[in-house]
C-alpha cells in the first residue's frame, strides 16, 4: 500500500513538472510567434528605409560579426539604403539643406538638442519599440532629450588622446597637443564642436562656456596650434594613426580602441583636465516617409545580440543592459571603453548652445581653417627665388629692349 502511494505522488509530481514545463515553452512559442508577427507586418510589401549613420558604426558581417542590416532585410523584408557621414556637422547641413530624404539618422547628443531645437526630428513613440526596457534607466531623460520623445541611445564613449607610445613616454593633458616636439605629426578634429572642446578643456573652461571671452581664448589657442597640426581629420585617423604617419591626436574612445587592435604601438589616455563624454542615439527626420518602419529597425538595433555586435565590432560602449551582460569580461573591464567613476565625474556632455553662440564658434571656425599656414622656414627661401626671377625677367625685357633698338638704327 506504501507503495501504490509512493507511486501516485510520483505521478503527481511528474504530472505537476510536465505542466511547468509545458507552460514555459508554450510562453515561449508565444512569444516567438508574436515577435515574429511584429517583424514580419510588411513583409512582401515592397518597403525600404533610408539610414544615414556614421562611418564604421555599424556591425557589416566583417571579422566573424553579424550583418546587421542584411539580418534585419530577411527578417522583416524591408530593404536597407544605407550611406554614412563623416561629421555631425554634415549630416545636419544635409538635413538641413534637404538634399537627401532619411528615415533613421545616428547623431551626437548636442546635434540631437539642435535638431530638437529646430524641430527637425519625428517623435518617436516608444509603445511601438518594446526592447527599450533594456536601456539602462541611466541613459534615459538626458539634458539633450529630457522626456525621451526624439531619441533612443545607441552607444556611448568619451573624447582622449591617442598617441605613439614609442615616440611618446606618456599623455595626461591636452596641452600635448600643442606641443613643438610633434610639429607635422598632429592631428586634430576636423569640425568645430570637438576641437574647441579640446581647447577649452586645455584652459580648464567648460565645453558648454557660452563666454565669449573664453570661446576666442580658446580660437587663439587653436589658431596657434594651426602650425603645428598635420592634417584636420574624422575617418582618416585610422590609417595616420595605424601607419604611424602621424603621432598624437584627439578621438573617440571606440576608434581608439579599434586602432590599438591594428597598432600595438598605440595607447590612450584620458587627460587631467577631464573630456567629453557623449551619447549617439537613433533619431527619425520629420520628413521621413517610413516612420512605423522605422520604429521596426529601431528594435532591432534594441535586440541584445544586434546590440552586442555593433558595441564589439564598432567598439564603443553599449548602453544596452542585456547586451552588456553578454561581453566578455575583457571588454567589460576595459578602461578606455568602461573608464572608472573618478574619469566619469570629470567628463561633461555637449549641451545645445544658443544661436549666438553657434554662429560665433562657426565664424571662428571659419576664419582658422582659411588662415594659410605658411612654414616660416620657407619664406626667405622664396622671397629669394621670387626676387631672383624678377630681376632675370628685367634684365631679360631690357636686353630684347636694346637688341630691336640696335635693329632699327643698323
Amino acid at each position: 500500500m506504501k507503495i501504490k502511494i509512493k507511486f501516485n505522488n510520483n505521478i503527481i509530481i511528474l504530472f505537476f513538472v510536465f505542466l511547468i514545463f509545458f507552460n514555459t515553452n508554450i510562453f515561449s512559442i508565444n512569444k516567438s510567434i508574436n515577435k515574429n508577427k511584429y517583424y514580419k507586418q510588411y513583409f512582401g510589401q515592397n518597403k525600404s528605409l533610408n539610414i544615414y549613420n556614421w562611418g564604421e558604426y555599424l556591425s557589416d558581417g566583417s571579422n566573424s560579426s553579424i550583418c546587421v542590416n542584411k539580418e534585419f532585410e530577411k527578417l522583416t523584408g524591408i530593404k536597407i539604403n544605407y550611406s554614412t557621414f563623416a561629421s555631425n556637422e554634415e549630416l545636419y547641413a544635409k538635413l538641413r539643406n534637404r538634399s537627401a530624404r532619411y528615415d533613421i539618422i545616428i547623431p551626437s547628443d548636442y546635434m540631437i538638442s539642435r535638431m530638437i531645437n529646430e524641430k527637425m526630428l519625428a517623435k518617436i513613440d516608444l509603445n511601438k519599440i518594446p526592447n527599450y526596457k533594456n536601456i539602462y534607466s541611466s541613459f534615459k531623460n538626458l539634458d539633450y532629450d529630457i522626456n525621451n520623445q526624439y531619441s533612443v541611445p545607441y552607444l556611448w564613449g568619451a573624447v582622449g588622446i591617442i598617441y605613439n607610445k614609442k615616440i611618446i613616454d606618456n599623455v595626461d593633458s591636452w596641452a600635448e597637443l600643442w606641443n613643438e616636439k610633434y610639429k607635422n605629426k598632429i592631428l586634430m578634429f576636423s569640425n568645430a564642436r570637438d576641437c574647441f572642446g579640446v581647447a577649452l578643456k586645455k584652459l580648464n573652461y567648460s565645453i558648454n562656456t557660452t563666454n565669449k571671452k573664453e570661446l576666442l581664448e580658446a580660437s587663439e589657442e587653436i589658431t596657434k596650434q594651426k602650425e603645428l597640426v598635420q592634417a584636420y581629420v574624422m575617418d582618416e585617423i585610422f590609417n595616420k594613426m595605424e601607419n604611424e604617419e602621424a603621432y598624437i591626436a584627439p578621438y573617440y574612445s571606440g576608434d581608439a580602441i579599434t586602432m590599438i587592435k591594428e597598432n600595438k604601438n598605440l595607447a590612450f589616455a584620458y587627460p587631467k583636465e577631464g573630456t567629453n563624454r557623449f551619447v549617439d542615439a537613433i533619431c527619425i527626420p520629420k520628413d521621413s516617409q517610413n516612420i512605423d518602419q522605422a520604429h521596426l529597425y529601431i528594435n532591432f538595433l534594441l535586440e541584445p545580440k544586434i546590440a552586442l555586435s555593433n558595441a564589439k565590432y564598432v567598439g564603443y560602449s553599449t548602453p544596452n543592459k542585456k547586451a552588456f551582460e553578454l561581453l566578455e569580461d575583457d571588454i567589460k573591464n576595459n578602461k578606455i571603453a568602461y573608464p572608472n567613476k573618478n574619469i566619469l565625474e570629470n567628463t561633461e556632455s555637449f549641451l545645445h548652445m544658443p544661436l549666438e553662440i553657434n554662429k560665433l564658434i562657426d565664424s571662428e571656425w571659419t576664419k582658422i581653417m582659411s588662415i594659410n599656414n605658411l612654414d616660416n622656414k620657407w619664406i626667405v627661401p622664396i622671397f629669394l627665388i621670387l626676387s631672383l626671377i624678377l630681376s632675370l625677367s628685367v634684365n631679360i625685357y631690357r636686353i630684347i629692349k636694346n637688341k630691336k633698338k640696335s635693329n632699327i638704327n643698323f
